[in-house]
């Protein structure tokens, strides 16, 4: 979503570093393969309606590798950007201010959470070889409208697409493009943030195109585990500089990297507010956790070193060294007694190469 990078420099700017630049929700995936990722074959009528989507974007025409912006239906509501690009919400000068969410908010906020885990899912499902990423953009532009929700990146900060689908060594916020096929062991970031009924949800995952490496294998799950190992200390009372530092230790202990200058991001009726989520360890003050307050964990773990660079288009963000990176999010909900996963997995959802079908 999601939605969640930022540069890090001037952590008061949250709306910039939420989201400009690079992991512009914090999901990207390089040009490396990744592990076993598979996901369980698909049947019946459920595969019938993927063939139907993926036929439908591979008849979409195409310029330069990418199509004019897809349109959304006017009944559908807008977030405050779609027009001009410009995000216009009112944004906490203070890192340590997070917006507090009322009952009513955060039922607005379970619903596009929701639509957003099943949109990814059915993104998800429809990665194999030979498929392209702006196929992947038509399949998700394509269900969040159907939803009557808004696909969040659109137009945010002039962004191109509907999703962002990070490749291999893409760290994050990469940019959906008809040229780029999915080939055999092809790790891949999707992002999916959908708007519905005024609120953002912001969730991603990583799937695999064929085949998985044992380096593929082993960086999703490290970047999985360590994401989960922080999302299991969220409660009310826990500092948000807490976060990074469990990151940051699990993944160093397993000889990787995880990315410093892109973070998580409050969510909700803005798209990328306070507090903002870093993924290393810190001693600033970034507030604490209380009941109400909503955000996104997103770390973007590599195999090799940390650095990265934006490319030319002004969003796709590459680690230095070329090495692959992974990346998972979720939005969270801290409650009186822990945390809620406003994005979590139903019965149905994909599952990873280590999950049970159960």
């Amino acid at each position: 979503m999601r939605a969640m990078v930022s540069r890090i420099s001037t952590l008061r700017s949250v709306g910039v570093l939420a989201h400009r630049g690079a992991s512009w929700w914090a999901t990207a995936s390089p040009p490396n393969r990744i592990a076993p990722v598979p996901m369980r074959a698909m049947t019946g009528s459920f595969s019938s309606a993927i063939e139907q989507l993926l036929a439908v974007a591979r008849g979409t025409p195409g310029s330069g590798g990418m199509d004019p912006k897809r349109t959304v239906p006017p009944h559908i509501p807008r977030p405050d950007y779609a027009e001009d690009g410009v995000p216009k919400g009112s944004v906490p000068k203070l890192p340590w201010k997070i917006p507090m969410n009322s009952a009513e908010d955060i039922a607005c906020a379970r619903e596009a959470g929701r639509i957003s885990r099943e949109v990814l899912d059915v993104a998800g499902r429809a990665v194999a070889v030979g498929v392209s990423t702006d196929a992947i953009d038509a399949i998700v532009h394509e269900e969040t409208i159907k939803r009557g929700a808004y696909p969040s990146p659109l137009n945010y900060r002039n962004f191109p697409r509907s999703v962002c689908t990070s490749v291999n060594e893409v760290v994050c916020h990469g940019i959906p493009d008809e040229n780029r096929i999915f080939v055999d062991g092809d790790l891949v970031n999707i992002d999916v943030s959908c708007y519905f009924k005024g609120f953002h949800g912001d969730n991603s995952e990583m799937f695999v195109a064929g085949e998985p490496d044992e380096d593929a294998r082993r960086l999703i799950q490290v970047t999985y585990d360590a994401w989960r190992a922080a999302i299991a200390i969220c409660r009310p009372g826990v500092p948000y500089s807490k976060i990074g530092g469990v990151i940051q230790e699990y993944v160093e202990t397993r000889g990787m990297s995880t990315t410093r200058n892109y973070c998580g991001h409050g969510v909700g009726r803005v798209f990328h507010t306070t507090p903002s989520i870093v993924h290393y360890h810190s001693i600033q003050n970034h507030g604490t956790m209380a009941p109400g307050h909503i955000f996104t964990i997103e770390p973007m773990i590599n195999l090799g070193g940390h650095a990265n660079r934006v490319l030319e288009d002004d969003w796709t963000v590459v680690t230095f060294d070329g090495s692959r990176s992974a990346q998972f999010e979720h939005t969270i909900l801290i409650t009186e007694t822990g945390y809620e996963l406003l994005t979590g997995k139903s019965k149905n959802c994909i599952r990873q190469f280590w999950e049970s079908e159960d």
